[in-house]
């Protein structure tokens, strides 16, 4: 069981998958009137706390006065994804030594935002989907297909026989995105901000491309960064 917390993921998972939704409970002191009549309106178990009872069940997580048990996560099929018909083809985003919690629900909302994506996590040396990933992807959960594969390299050359282009972010010695033509349909390999991409990842990329930083030699966040990168993958999809 995995429990969602906050209304705005509550109502996201209400209007996208009810389904997966075993119980709401609300705090009896809160304005959930909206949670409420969503939750009549799918058939979905709720429930009332005094908030005593209430907050021991929150155990101090930010909460806004409603929690939602649901059924595990659940990954969807790489073979699915790559299937699909070619005016519907995802743009795939394979995230590699990305642990960070924080870091993989960031990327979990910016690729919702901005649509059409899905991502690709390896089993080991990766973070999966838990309550804390979701918690800040923020509902993004509901509108971006998930996969977690055991390895990434033969993920990644699965996307290629289905006719994918590979590129991979690095810090150097990549082509600069803002005059670079991606080819679609396009799968974005992304690195941590300590590590990068894994070294056996890189002989199976296409190009590489990078991110043009005149200022302080700094890092950019993981997260800050796939967000520059889904933007330019967005615009020049359209």
């Amino acid at each position: 069981m995995i429990r969602l917390y906050g209304k705005n993921q509550v109502v996201e998972r209400l209007k996208a998958h009810p389904k997966t939704i075993k119980k709401i409970i609300c705090n009896q002191s809160t304005d959930n009137r909206f949670i409420k009549k969503l939750a009549q309106q799918f058939n979905v178990p709720h429930l009332f706390l005094p908030d005593e009872e209430f907050m021991l069940l929150a155990k101090n997580v930010n909460n806004q006065g409603v929690i939602a048990e649901t059924q595990d996560f659940l990954y969807n099929d790489l073979q699915n994804i790559l299937q699909l018909p070619d005016e519907e083809k995802l743009t795939l985003i394979a995230l590699s030594n990305i642990t960070d919690p924080q870091n993989l629900g960031s990327i979990l909302r910016t690729a919702a935002c901005f649509s059409r994506f899905a991502l690709i996590i390896p089993r080991h040396r990766s973070g999966s989907i838990n309550e804390t990933v979701l918690r800040v992807a923020c509902g993004g959960e509901n509108y971006i297909p998930v996969i977690q594969e055991t390895n990434l390299i033969p993920a990644i050359k699965q996307a290629k026989d289905a006719g994918y282009w590979v590129a991979g972010t690095v810090v150097e010695e990549g082509e600069d995105i803002t005059g670079f033509k991606f080819q679609f349909p396009l799968c974005l390999v992304i690195g941590s901000e300590d590590k990068g991409i894994r070294p056996g990842l890189i002989a199976h990329l296409d190009f590489k491309v990078t991110l043009p930083m005149p200022g302080a030699r700094l890092s950019l966040n993981t997260a800050v960064a796939t967000a520059i990168f889904c933007y330019e993958v967005a615009r020049q999809r359209k």
